[in-house]
């Protein structure tokens, strides 16, 4: 007969059995515990600061011992606060503005770091643009400054586009140069170029000289199309003011002068036109003209020079000869110029001759004098 089949005997073990685990539930409730007693703790360390800090405002009595909380700085500081030398009453300020104090005994020779950049410049007690913003004179910039002339509104970016379309609109380039178009009539395509009939021209030119020329021409024959300054039309040209002068002979173009803005503005003429002014009829009427008129006038100024000098020197000659005179004169016997001391008599050097010592009786200096000429002396007797 087969034997029935029986529960298997409990298994026994040598160890702990492993603990199961946490439910979410459980985990959940772990959490709001850590974050309660978190919040009391930061609770409990902010109202110990703020106790800390009134007990080190408040004044000590004399007699009376001050607690440790007091003269420590470091006491009762949160440990979520790094940097222990921060004392609680400075716990609302960054650790970087906290203030710097050297030991007691270091005060007067202790190096302190400041911030400058919470310094205020006071300018030593003078005005500065800061009082005065509408004074032109505090603000006044530096001729060779570009911000000069910057209105105070206005940001530096501003400033210069500002600058760079007023520049461009004054020499017609980019956004504000006029258009052309290969539709416009031949009536309209007056304005090309003189010298290759393209249409890109310097409007520029145009408006100051009533030239048209393209910046490739203008590179090309710097014989005819460079600036002359007044003074150069003058000397090189021989013209006078009066025809330099004229806004209808010669068109110029005023700029400020680079020398000294104070100055009178600089005039520029363009050369060709002045060319043509100065070779025609209505001036000298060609080149060898000119080249002829410069080389009578350059000799007229030297033959000038020449007779201004040989005048002086016949005038050096007549004085040298009256004062020749005048020593001849008072040399001869009986003669009636006085003879003074150092002057050439005759051929030799004047030598004193010295005579007797006489006392002056009212100074009492004792003195010798010459007998040829007359010159006292004091003498010194020891």
């Amino acid at each position: 007969m087969a034997e029935r089949p029986s529960t298997p005997p409990r298994t026994t073990h040598s160890g702990s059995l492993p603990r199961n685990p946490i439910t979410p539930e459980q985990v959940r409730r772990n959490e709001e515990a850590r974050l309660k007693a978190k919040a009391l703790r930061a609770q409990h360390d902010a109202a110990a600061a703020v106790a800390s800090a009134k007990a080190s405002s408040s004044t000590s009595i004399a007699g009376q011992k001050r607690p440790h909380s007091q003269i420590s700085s470091c006491q009762n500081v949160p440990d979520n606060v790094r940097n222990a030398g921060i004392s609680p009453a400075n716990l609302s300020t960054p650790a970087s503005d906290a203030a710097i104090r050297p030991a007691k005994k270091f005060e007067r020779n202790a190096y302190i770091e400041y911030d400058f950049a919470k310094m205020t410049d006071t300018k030593g007690g003078f005005l500065s643009s800061l009082d005065d913003p509408d004074n032109k004179t505090l603000n006044a910039r530096p001729e060779n400054d570009p911000l000069a002339g910057k209105p105070a509104h206005m940001t530096l970016a501003e400033w210069e586009r500002a600058q760079l379309l007023k520049k461009l609109r004054a020499s017609k380039a980019g956004p504000f140069e006029p258009g052309l178009s290969i539709l416009d009539s031949k009536d309209k395509k007056t304005n090309v170029c003189r010298e290759c009939g393209r249409m890109e021209i310097d409007f520029q030119w145009i408006e100051l000289f009533q030239c048209s020329v393209c910046h490739t021409c203008k590179e090309k024959y710097p014989e005819k199309y460079s600036l002359l300054t007044k003074t150069e039309a003058r000397e090189d040209y021989l013209l006078t003011n009066p025809e330099l002068e004229d806004t209808d002979l010669f068109p110029r173009w005023e700029k400020p002068n680079p020398h000294k803005s104070t100055w009178n503005n600089m005039l520029l003429f363009l050369r060709y036109q002045v060319e043509e002014y100065a070779f025609s009829d209505r001036k000298w009427g060609s080149q060898e003209a000119l080249d002829a008129e410069f080389e009578r006038r350059e000799g007229t100024k030297k033959s000038r020079k020449e007779k201004g000098y040989k005048k002086k020197l016949d005038e050096l000659k007549k004085r040298t000869r009256v004062e020749a005179w005048k020593r001849q004169k008072g040399s001869g016997l009986g003669g009636g110029m006085d003879v003074k001391f150092g002057d050439r008599v005759g051929v030799e050097r004047h030598e004193h001759e010295w005579g007797e010592l006489t006392e002056d009786p009212k100074t009492g200096v004792t003195e010798s004098r010459c007998v040829g000429c007359g010159v006292v002396c004091e003498e010194i007797v020891f």
